[in-house]
């Protein structure tokens, strides 16, 4: 995990260098995520969970209606599913650096803004809940654990910030990865829709 989070701090200030044409700009946003699971076997059902995210980013403009946008997030995780009569609850906290690229078009008092690029995610704890019955979340590779501690994926964002940098916006997360620990004969992809507020400074 350690050395994950070493490339990804040497990519962002890589890239950062490269694309900074203009001022970077900074900002904070947070809202609500409704996660669920994708799972490729047919005999289970999913339903999404309410969780929350907070995100810090930076703004790095490449020119004025494209910009390098690397962040650190808090991303709440999971999802609900029903497995040969059991019902099943995850609820994870994940921090995501999501990498996007993001594009500005004036509209009105501000700008409309849409974007993509890729994750990392590192799964951090969590609480499962089977049948009315709590528990802390393992996370590993063990067949006995219930996630895997890493996930990558690609994400999108669209949105409408205005000239006072008041922001609303929302968010899709395609997880890529298998979070499902073992032998690989089951496996479980992150979605994760969300709404958010934020600022940019």
């Amino acid at each position: 995990m350690k050395k994950l989070f070493l490339v990804a701090a040497a990519f962002i200030m890589g890239a950062a260098a490269y694309a900074q044409t203009g001022k970077t700009s900074f900002g904070l946003k947070a809202g609500i995520n409704l996660p669920k699971y994708r799972y490729e076997d047919s005999g289970s059902s999913t339903k999404t969970i309410t969780s929350y995210h907070l995100t810090g980013y930076a703004d790095i403009p490449f020119s004025t209606a494209v910009s390098f946008q690397p962040g650190i997030s808090l991303q709440g995780k999971g999802g609900k599913v029903t497995i040969l009569g059991n019902d099943i609850t995850h609820d994870v906290m994940s921090i995501d650096i999501p990498l996007n690229i993001v594009g500005y078009f004036p509209a009105g008092p501000g700008k409309v803004f849409i974007g993509a690029g890729p994750y990392v995610g590192f799964n951090v704890s969590g609480k499962d809940k089977i049948n009315g019955d709590k528990s802390d979340t393992n996370i590993g590779n063990k067949n006995t654990d219930s996630i895997k501690g890493t996930d990558v994926g690609l994400n999108g964002l669209v949105g409408y910030q205005f000239a006072s940098g008041f922001n609303i916006g929302a968010g899709y997360g395609l997880g890529l990865s298998n979070l499902k620990p073992g032998d690989g004969s089951i496996k479980k992809n992150n979605r994760v829709l969300s709404f958010s507020v934020g600022f940019a400074f």
